[in-house]
Order: structure tokens, then sequence, then C-alpha cells
């Protein structure tokens, strides 16, 4: 740190490129013709430098910088700003090649004037696609044409001249119509609607300020090194403390940017988003009201932050959100959805358990799940006593052995990590002492995190369950468990995410009386499983697959195009509870015969191919009867499966006028999840062959 300190000062000599930021005047009108320009504030030189130098000697790769980096970084910047390809000119991207090789030196020497140029030229293309899109807008739409509309640019060529762009917007808003239309919204209203979304856009971006822009550059350089290396400007490091999780009084979901949509990545357990079961993952939304009777405000191309804070409100509050649920794909329709705000009930995140009965060779099994939401520690009760996941597990696990089960169940799914001293802790309650995982350091050095106490608190039959979201300390625990022969890992294969980070906040290193510095966060570590084989990238293959809607190209780790690859180092010395290789096969055998005659997995295959092939689709149609028939068509399809259902339950059918809300089939899956009712399955095999 002392040399650190001193290079600061250094930097701080140095000559470093200063320019006067000019921001938008808050309250002029978005529509004047007001030149809009912006540069780099003075300090941003030297922390541009820093942050440079803290990647040099602390990332967890030993950064190699030449023109396949810094042409990796000036793509990135390009993708952040048009990811669509809907704004910028061929004649644009001509002109900024040349600093494609030189992009990443400026950065680092502290000269931001290229990037921030780069920007204003978007400033500039939104404006003039700002006045297409008035133009567009002054004739209703002929939807009986048959066209369509391409929505997935990311590899599209950049259009060649303004005429180009324009027939893109032209689908684009026609598109935006039709979904308006089909959810039963007039003309007027429609124009409305889109005349201000898209004026929010361009007034959203001139409400930009430097050190936004400045966010955006430096994050194009990090996230370039690895996808969880990330800097954080003074407001967004102030909203990371709270992870975006409207956890103080809001609805409990994490929210991300994509493609000028706020999209839903995370749903807190224990909020009001969770218990209401209407908003889901990689839901989008693109509108929000307040109390029963407020006015939708459209909020498509607005700033994650300013979504957050429309979000946000007082305790027992209504919040209605206008969203396109994810599971329709490019067909979702406006659905509207209210939830009522309320805290985040911290003990509702805590493991909790339950029993389920299964037959099996005719005999009954009875089987403890116990479902962890999140690997938490300290996390205050109801009367301020301890808790932890591996506190309430212990807890769990004694009630579960009284109420005498014949196997547990570790439901991991949707578990996103959190503490390593609670999956290290956590394992040692199934195994006799020992390692649990192994973390390298970026110099080389490797520490091994082991359960110290050889005693165990349950010695049954063990499974744990997992899906694609299950990362971090689950997927350690998961591996653990699969290491050491200790239980079945059963689902799918896991996200991938085994890198560690830290926290360096730019304050405490450049302390000024004028400004207010933002934060880094750094991948500084590696996890490694005990049998040396890394969890970064390919995450944890259960003993026993299930079917997954989550295709890993798009919800993995490996998704990323920077993610740190899989390796492996020397595995660490540990004493197996048995090999389990003899018998995967005979379970698999056996889920595989049992799958075919159960209809809730039919459907649950039947929804995957479908969803597959709407997440596969590049464009869709603008013909208003052909959008229509494809609606009918899925109605249609809910309606025979939902009679199918009755009649082997042996409940009346209904009619299609019957036929309950989707949220509402949802919230029924959920009660009888055939994932967790197979795995119970699963586990009473292994338990029937150990009994011989």
């Amino acid at each position: 740190m002392k040399r650190l300190f001193v290079l600061i000062i250094l930097l701080a000599a140095a000559n470093y490129f200063i320019a006067k930021t000019i921001d938008f005047v808050s309250g002029s009108s978005p529509d004047t013709d007001s030149v809009f320009v912006l540069q780099p504030e003075q300090h941003h030189a030297m922390e541009s430098q820093l942050i440079n130098t803290i990647i040099n000697r602390y990332h967890y790769n030993r950064i190699q910088y030449n023109d396949s980096l810094s042409s990796a970084v000036y793509d990135r910047y390009l993708k952040t700003l048009d990811n669509g390809k809907l704004y910028f000119l061929a004649d644009d991207i001509e002109e900024f090649e040349s600093e494609r090789f030189a992009f990443l030196d400026y950065i680092r020497k502290g000269d931001l004037s290229v990037p921030f140029n780069i920007f204003n030229r978007l400033i500039t293309r939104v404006d003039e696609r700002h006045s297409d899109i008035k133009r567009i807008l002054e004739n209703e739409f002929d939807y009986t044409i048959d066209e369509e509309y391409e929505y997935k640019r990311e590899d599209a060529l950049w259009a060649e001249n303004k005429e180009e762009l324009f027939e893109l917007w032209r689908k684009r808003i026609k598109n935006d119509a039709l979904n308006l239309r089909l959810a039963d919204k007039e003309w007027d209203s429609i124009h409305e609607t889109l005349t201000k979304r898209y004026s929010n856009y361009r007034k959203a971006l001139r409400q930009y300020k430097s050190e936004d822009v400045f966010q955006l550059v430096m994050n194009a350089f990090t996230q370039t090194l690895d996808p969880h290396s990330n800097y954080l400007s003074p407001i967004t490091s102030e909203n990371f403390k709270i992870n975006m999780s409207l956890s103080l009084e809001g609805i409990g979901a994490q929210l991300q940017t994509e493609d000028d949509y706020t999209k839903v990545a995370e749903i807190i357990p224990g909020g009001p988003a969770h218990k209401s079961g209407l908003l889901k993952r990689d839901d989008r939304i693109i509108a929000v009201a307040q109390d029963d009777d407020g006015d939708m405000v459209d909020v498509i191309g607005w700033r994650i932050t300013d979504v957050v804070q429309l979000i946000r409100g007082p305790k027992e509050s209504v919040v209605r959100l206008m969203i396109l649920p994810a599971k329709d794909g490019v067909n979702a329709v406006p659905t509207e959805i209210r939830i009522v705000r309320d805290k985040v009930i911290l003990e509702e995140q805590s493991a909790k358990k339950s029993l389920i009965e299964v037959e099996n060779d005719g005999k009954q099994k009875k089987i403890g799940v116990i479902s962890i939401p999140t690997f938490y520690t300290n996390l205050g009760g109801s009367e301020g006593e301890f808790k932890s996941t591996t506190v309430d597990v212990k807890k769990l696990l004694e009630e579960l052995k009284s109420e005498k089960v014949d196997g547990v169940i570790i439901d991991l799914r949707n578990d996103g990590g959190g503490s390593l001293t609670e999956a290290i802790e956590l394992t040692g309650l199934f195994i006799n002492g020992g390692p649990v995982v192994q973390v390298r350091h970026s110099d080389g050095k490797v520490d091994i995190g082991e359960y110290p106490e050889p005693r165990i608190t349950y010695d049954g039959p063990l499974a744990v369950l997992v899906n694609r979201y299950s990362a971090s300390a689950s997927e350690i625990f998961a591996g653990a468990i699969q290491d050491y022969g200790r239980g079945i890992v059963i689902g799918e294969r896991t996200f991938g995410k085994g890198t560690v980070q830290n926290l360096i906040d730019l304050n405490r290193l450049l302390p000024s009386a004028k400004n207010s510095y933002g934060q880094v966060k750094l991948t500084v570590a590696k996890y490694y499983r005990i049998n040396g084989g890394s969890t970064q990238n390919k995450g944890v293959e259960p003993d026993i697959k299930f079917p997954s809607f989550a295709d890993a190209k798009e919800h993995s780790e490996g998704s990323e195009s920077s993610a740190l690859p899989w390796d492996q180092i020397e595995p660490t010395a540990y004493t197996t509870f048995s090999d389990l290789s003899k018998v995967i096969p005979k379970l698999i055998a056996k889920h595989e015969a049992r799958i075919k005659d159960n209809f809730e997995f039919d459907y649950l295959l039947e929804d995957i191919e479908e969803y597959k092939i709407t997440r596969n689709r590049t464009s869709v149609s603008l013909n208003e009867s052909v959008r229509k028939q494809e609606k009918e068509e899925r109605e249609e399809r809910r309606f025979q499966r939902e009679n199918e259902r009755r009649k082997l339950k042996g409940l009346q059918l209904i009619d299609k006028s019957e036929l309950p809300e989707e949220s509402e089939e949802e919230e029924d899956e959920e009660q009888n999840d055939p994932l967790l009712n197979e795995s119970s399955n699963i586990l009473a095999d292994y338990i029937a062959i150990k009994a011989g």
C-alpha cells in the first residue's frame, strides 16, 4: 500500500489531460436543437490512471496491454453505446476505426477525449433519430402488410445511410405500436405513449453527466478483463451498497439495463415481488405507475438509477408495473401487474424445511427438504438472535431427524451464493471435517478453506438440487458434496461463477475536498474444488441432469466473452465417503423410466422446446392477423393443457372463459414442483439401492 501511495503522488504531479465539462441544464426542453457536449472533468485523468495502476497490481490476471486488448475494449464501448446498431452510421464507425488500437492507451494515459467524442456523436445521432421518429408517428401504421422486424441486430452491419436507418426505425416503432394495439390500446394512446417513450430516451441521454460517461468508458475497460470487475461511480456505489435490491422499502427485485429496457435480474426471497409471484427473472419493465390511479410513466431508455427511484416508495404503498413477460419472448404483450411495496423481511430469506412423502417399490419414504435461498451470516432474527445459514440448517436437520426422515434434499435452486465461510461450515454439517474449497490468489498462493471439526450433524442419504442460477457459494457446497461422494447432485449445470472480488474505495486513495470518487470492484482470486478443478466457467455438472429453460449461451458465466477460463490446480488431500459411480447409472435408468409416464415432465419438455424456438427467433411479423393467430394458438395450448391436467387428477373440466390467469398457474406449479418431486423419487431410489 505504501508503494501505491507513492505512485498516487507521482500521478498527481504528472501532466494530464484537462478539459472543461459542459453539462445539460436541467429544465431545458429535450426537443430544442441546443448543442449538447460532454467533456471529461479534470479529475478523471488522474482517476483513470489510478484505476489502471490498481488493475495492474491487483487483478487476478496479469494484463497484457496490446492491440488485441485495445480492440476488445473499443468494441465493448461501442456495444455499450449502440448494441442494436440503431444510431451510428457506417461512416461514423469508419471514422472511429482509426482509434481502435490506440483506444486503451488513451484511457491509461488519462486522455479521454476520444471516448467522449464518440459519446457526443451518439447524442447527435439520437437527435436525428428523434426527428425521424416524429415523422414516423405522424400517421397510423398499416398492420395488414406482410413484413418482418429484425430485432436481434448485434451481428448486423452498420447502416450505410440515414435512409436505411429510417427504415429500421419505422419497423421498430411499428412493432412497438403493434404490441400496444394487441394490448387493446387505441392509436391516440399508442401515439402518445411512443412519442413520450422516445422523447424520454433522448432526454435521459441529455441528462448524462461527465461522471456517467466516465463510468461507461472505465467499464468498457474493466469488463473486457472479466465480467465481474467494474468501476462504480459515486451514485452507483451508493446503489451497490443496497445491491440494487430495493431492500429498504420497495418490491425486492434486482434490476439491470439491457438494450434500452429495464430487466429483472433477480427476485429477492422474502420480498413483495417474490410473494406476489407476478414478476419473474428476465421480465422487462416498460412503464411504472404510482398507486391504483396513477398514470403509467414509460421507462424504456431510462437510466437504471432513475427507474429504481421510480419503483421505490414507502411501505404499504402500491406500485403498478407494465411488463413484457420473458416467457413470451418476442411475442410478449404488455401486461400490467400490481405490487404492494414492503420491506424485504430478512428472516424470510433464511433456510426453510418441508416434507415430501413418496412411494418407492410399494414402500412409503419420508424425504426432508431444506431450501436455502442465499448463504447468509449474522442475519438478525425476530428477537435479535444470531442467524446464519449453518446455524439455521443445523437446527432444521435436528428437527428432520426427530421426524425420522429417510433422506434429505438441500435445495439450492436460484441460490446465487453469499458468504464463503457459510459454504464451508454448511458442508461441515455433512462430513467428518476436512477441506471444502481452495482459493488461488493472483500471486499464485493457494489457501485451503476447511471445516476443522470432525463432528457430523447428518450422516443419512443426501441429495443436492441445483439449477443454472445456483452460483458461487452454492457451487462450492455442491462441488464438495460431489467430490466427497457424500450425496447425489441433481438438476442443471450450475452458473460457473468461480471468482472472488474485492471492493476498493478510491476516496481513500485520492483524498480531495472538491471531488467525490467512485469504487473499483476487482477480481483478485479464483475458487477451486478439492479435486483441483475450478468452479469457474464450467460450474458443477450434476450427477443426474434435468431439462433446462436456461440456455448456457445466455445464462451462465461462459456466456460472457470476457469470462476467465476454467483451469485446474493440484487436488488437496481428502477422503471420500463412497464411490457413487456405480450407483448413478442405476438411478439415471430409474429416473428416465419414471418420467416417460409423467405428464408434468412432458409439459415441461414441451414448454422448454417452445421457449427455445421463441428465443432463437431473430424477427417478428408486423402483420396483426399473424400476431393474433400466434397469441390465440398459445391460449389454446394453455386451455388444452389445463383440462388434460384436470382430467388426470379427476377434477371437473373448465370452459375457456374459466382459464386461470398465467400467474395463478405458475403459483400452482410452484406448489406442485415436478422437479422437486422427482428429486425425492431419485433419493428414494438411492435409499432403496443402499438398503440392498
